[in-house]
């Protein structure tokens, strides 16, 4: 048997063995916030599950995940790159069903490259676009829990048992927007040899210099393009709202408030950001496993059931199943549609294969 299924199979195992061992945990019989009460309740006595909250939890990630991928796809013609709307969701939903059943979330990335690549001359760019769009969903959700907890922070909407819980997170928040926002600026001064040679270095890293160097100049390639860059921003806070409220109905769908502690509203605009990144871990199929560990500590910090999370994470997974399988079979019966000449957009530079993008040198 070859090395790479054996580690393949070493990963599934490894996720759905903690997610074995993170409901176990979370089973307590005889309690009534614990998982063996929902199941006795909607899978024993047989009463009916908040279909509403389903269906608003299945909008809320539909329209979040639509986000993400017209996010991408302004980051594409932002370089002047030939490429449809159309073709950016198929792409796009066919990179969530790799990121949902495949080991951490970069295989619908890999898969999100190749394709945009093998239809562009400027292969080198088509790459950057994808690995730039990682970095401002990051970047956006740090931007996210800074100003939404900032303004329910100020509003008193953060007030109560995990009160100072939420403005540690919320501190921590600003503290890393302010210093990335110090590093954006102080690339405008930097001169373009100066940002090649220090590619080069990085480029010597034992490993990892390779993808550091390429991430290094994707975000100098954007650094020229302001607007851009704050479109794409705008809609990366946007579909958070989204995911975070997914998240939240999700859990309404077997769980009352009245059943035991939750945060509230206000307090899933900052655990729920933070879980998602935990969920993107690698070596979890879909963060399976890690993703219900991670929001169960996360609603335990809050001093809340951990037993809740699990289950609202549970429920988010199928639902990610569900809309990740349906839009693969749905795209994969598409076909790309040809560019032509007249649909590729004059803004952004004009690079040619493998050349190196201009940096900006104003500062705003």
């Amino acid at each position: 048997m070859k090395r790479s299924v054996i580690f393949n199979l070493f990963k599934y195992t490894l996720a759905f063995g903690l997610l074995t061992w993170v409901i176990w945990m979370n089973w307590e019989p005889g309690s009534p916030t614990g998982l063996q009460h929902v199941w006795n309740k909607h899978v024993v006595e047989g009463q009916p599950i908040g279909l509403g909250y389903l269906a608003l939890a299945a909008g809320f990630m539909i329209f979040a995940l639509s986000l993400t991928v017209v996010r991408w796809y302004i980051l594409v013609r932002a370089q002047g790159l030939p490429f449809t709307l159309p073709d950016a969701f198929r792409l796009g939903w066919i990179g969530f069903f790799f990121n949902t059943f495949l080991p951490g979330s970069i295989g619908g990335d890999i898969v999100k490259a190749a394709g945009l690549a093998r239809s562009q001359s400027r292969r080198t760019v088509a790459v950057a676009t994808v690995i730039m769009d990682r970095a401002i969903a990051l970047w956006a959700l740090v931007w996210f829990v800074a100003i939404a907890g900032s303004i329910f922070k100020v509003t008193g909407l953060l007030e109560g048992p995990a009160a100072g819980t939420s403005k540690t997170i919320v501190n921590m928040a600003v503290v890393l927007v302010l210093l990335s926002v110090g590093v954006w600026v102080a690339m405008g001064f930097l001169p373009q040899a100066r940002a090649e040679k220090f590619a080069s270095r990085l480029s010597k890293i034992p490993k990892v210099g390779h993808s550091a160097a390429e991430f290094w100049r994707a975000v100098w390639m954007y650094r020229c393009q302001q607007k851009c860059i704050a479109r794409a921003l705008l809609i990366s806070w946007i579909g958070q709202v989204g995911f975070v409220m997914a998240f939240y109905f999700s859990m309404r769908t077997l769980w009352e408030p009245g059943m035991g502690l939750v945060p509230t509203v206000a307090q899933h605009f900052l655990l729920v950001p933070i879980g998602l990144v935990i969920q993107a871990a690698p070596l979890f199929p879909g963060g399976a496993g890690i993703g219900e560990l991670g929001f169960g500590g996360l609603y335990s910090w809050f001093g809340c059931a951990s037993a809740v999370a699990v289950l609202g994470s549970l429920m988010q997974r199928v639902i990610n199943w569900v809309i990740g399988l349906g839009g693969y079979l749905v795209c994969m019966g598409l076909k790309a549609r040809p560019v032509t000449n007249g649909e590729t957009l004059s803004e952004g530079p004009k690079l040619q294969p493998h050349a190196q993008p201009q940096l900006a040198t104003e500062t705003t």
